[in-house]
């Protein structure tokens, strides 16, 4: 009689791919869940975008009180505090890049699928979930570094590069504020800022250059707006 095969060498049948939606409430069953999965992700990158600000935000509340309370605070402490924030920019643009991603799918998904249910237009693309396929197969950055840099500056951080510029000039500007100064309320002269701007063996008039093309910057990257594409050219509620 033969022996009977064993359990460890019975034939195995192969892996089969999932089976596809074919039906009507297969496929919107699909897109609801799939727009869940997107909304969740879109979340928690705007989580982690607003982590970074409120952490700048917290450090320019911190190191202002640390400079402007006291007579022996350096002024670089507001230059500091200005380096903080960059990198704190920095680092939030790069995580606005992934969060474009998802919030572009969700937007389209809104736009042309619900939106569509309920209130049906004319004139909306066919294939637009062209795009959302097309991005699930290779998912690539919508925007560039700078674009994005230049977005979370004109939402976020403009105002808070301008709190910190004022607060380092009235420092600069105020001898009573720094160390070694006479108890004068504000500065005599030009030289005597350029002067109190002076960071260890750094002249002033450099820092003070320094300052003024980077913040000249920051005022060029807030009024600065590239030509209104894809979802921004619709609707204005903008992150």
């Amino acid at each position: 009689m033969a022996d009977e095969p064993s359990l460890g060498a019975a034939v195995r049948e192969p892996s089969s791919a999932p089976t596809l939606p074919v039906t009507s409430a297969e496929k919107a069953n699909l897109i609801i869940h799939y727009y869940r999965g997107e909304i969740g992700r879109m979340i928690s990158w705007r989580d982690r975008i607003d982590r970074s600000s409120n952490w700048a935000i917290t450090v320019v509340a911190g190191l202002l009180s640390v400079s402007l309370s006291t007579p022996t605070s350096h002024h670089g402490v507001v230059l500091f505090a200005m380096l903080l924030v960059s990198l704190f920019l920095l680092i939030e643009a790069r995580r606005y890049r992934f969060f474009d991603v998802y919030r572009a799918r969700v937007r389209q998904l809104e736009r042309y699928y619900f939106a569509q249910a309920l209130s049906p237009q004319d004139g909306l693309s066919p294939d637009w979930a062209e795009a959302i396929a097309k991005s699930l197969r290779q998912p690539t950055f919508l925007i560039g570094y700078r674009e994005a840099f230049f977005r979370r500056i004109r939402r976020n951080y403009c105002w808070m590069y301008l709190i910190l510029l004022l607060a380092w000039t009235l420092k600069i500007s105020t001898p009573k504020l720094l160390p070694d100064q006479p108890r004068a309320d504000m500065v005599h002269s030009l030289a005597q800022l350029v002067d109190n701007a002076a960071l260890g063996a750094v002249p002033g008039w450099v820092v003070l250059a320094i300052v003024g093309l980077w913040h000249a910057g920051i005022l060029y990257a807030a009024f600065h707006k590239e030509p209104d594409e894809g979802e921004f050219a619709h609707g204005e509620v903008h992150v």
